[in-house]
């Protein structure tokens, strides 16, 4: 038997023997009097109501007592020696909840703490040395591949593209947990930037599965890959800027791609392995925004080689700060370094009268405020110009279009700052072998 234990938040299930879903559920509802009413139904008995007074703050000691006076006295001490000792804890996976509450409550009615699981389980994770053999695995139908360690062994693509990414310099992530904040503008006209100097190759990868924006922005709208001997060949924009993208698989601009994760991994695997790249001196790679699939990937399939670092795109406002901290969150997770911020739309510079306004109000104190928190650099602030929009959606460079505005001048600064940075890596690295 497994009984759940839920917070007066959240949902709870539960089951009944060994891989039997029994139809548990403590809902919260707004009852009489002001109260959270718990009706929990496991399989045709009832358990409770239960209620909470509303306003009450379930901290440690109130949620224990809660479960004393409620659960413990109307329910669980009727019950035959037997069956609890049959009896298995489902918490709700809140860490707060299970890790402090319940198991303090367990520990004060002598139960021992092993029979307190969560709900949802946690997954270990594939790699695991608990892979397929910890309590969330059982019912789980790749058990016995990650128990067999199968799933341990590293993908043999991540070495393939270590091998064929050797010969690229610098590569630089763009990222963002913001979508609409001018990454793939960004990524292009950094692109733009590094390959003025017809001395460099540089290379924009495309990784918005869903939505690639780069063939429009650079204008290669309607162009295609062709395969060689030697792997897909890029798209060229100039003799030393080549371009791949999804949007150049597609028979029209307008096709959705409605890819789940596996076939977004497969594609990215492909871009990075099977495209040939020859010799780079900077690979810039375009993302969509979040913390998911694409991201995961590109970082798992780069890591047998040099990423530099990731550039976080922001726009001044707090709804786009908020989750552009869990951008750099992930990074600090997968340890992928952070080259610094760009603040995007900052501000609005008159082309006539040269004054600044707001568009897009630091509420919070935007980006600036942000980096010194998280003591990251500050690359610079590009403000708002519609002269990009226009050159982006035709396919133009604004850098070249309009040199001498201040957007241009930000970016120029912010890509002296980026090429800066990696040429110091690289002596970093080499003072250390």
């Amino acid at each position: 038997m497994r009984v759940s234990l839920d917070g007066p938040d959240g949902w709870a299930r539960g089951w009944i023997g060994k891989g039997q879903r029994a139809p548990v559920r403590l809902r919260r509802q707004q009852g009489g009097g002001g109260v959270l009413v718990w009706a929990g139904i496991i399989k045709d008995e009832l358990v409770g109501p239960f209620r909470v007074e509303d306003g009450v703050k379930l901290n440690s000691q109130s949620y224990c007592q809660f479960l004393e006076d409620t659960f413990f006295k109307q329910w669980y001490r009727k019950k035959s020696a037997s069956f609890k000792k049959n009896m298995i804890f489902m918490q709700d996976n809140a860490p707060s909840h299970a890790s402090k509450y319940s198991t303090a409550w367990l520990a004060r009615k002598g139960i021992k703490e092993e029979k307190l699981m969560t709900w949802p389980p946690y997954c270990p994770g594939t790699t695991s040395e608990q892979a397929g053999k910890s309590a969330p695995c059982q019912g789980c139908p790749n058990q016995k591949l990650c128990a067999s360690g199968a799933t341990k062994a590293p993908d043999p693509a991540i070495a393939e593209i270590g091998e064929k990414l050797s010969t690229v310099k610098h590569k630089i992530l763009v990222l963002s947990g913001k979508g609409g904040v001018g990454k793939s503008t960004f990524s292009a006209h950094l692109a733009h930037a590094l390959a003025s100097d017809t001395t460099k190759e540089i290379a924009l990868l495309d990784v918005d599965i869903c939505g690639p924006s780069i063939p429009r922005i650079v204008g290669l709208e309607g162009e295609q890959v062709h395969q060689s001997g030697s792997g897909w060949s890029p798209v060229y924009v100039e003799d030393n800027l080549a371009v791949m993208s999804i949007g150049f698989l597609l028979s029209s601009p307008d096709d959705a791609v409605i890819w789940r994760g596996p076939k977004k991994n497969g594609i990215i695997k492909q871009f990075l392995r099977d495209v040939d790249w020859g010799e780079l001196d900077y690979l810039i790679v375009d993302t969509p925004p979040g913390t998911s699939d694409e991201h995961l990937s590109i970082v798992q399939y780069l890591s047998a080689t040099h990423v530099d670092g990731a550039i976080i795109i922001t726009t001044p406002q707090e709804v786009s700060l908020q989750d552009v901290r869990k951008e750099i969150r992930f990074c600090q997770k997968v340890k992928m370094p952070i080259i610094g911020v760009v603040e995007n739309m900052s501000g609005f510079v008159c082309p006539k009268c040269k004054n600044t306004s707001q568009i897009f109000p630091p509420s919070t104190g935007g980006a600036e405020k942000m980096c010194a928190d998280l003591k990251l650099p500050l690359l610079g602030k590009v403000p708002l110009d519609p002269r990009i929009a226009r050159s982006c959606d035709e396919g133009r460079s604004f850098l070249s279009e309009v040199p001498d505005s201040p957007a241009a001048e930000a970016y120029q600064k912010i890509v002296k700052t980026i090429q800066d940075y990696c040429s110091n890596r690289v002596t970093e690295e080499q003072s250390t072998i």
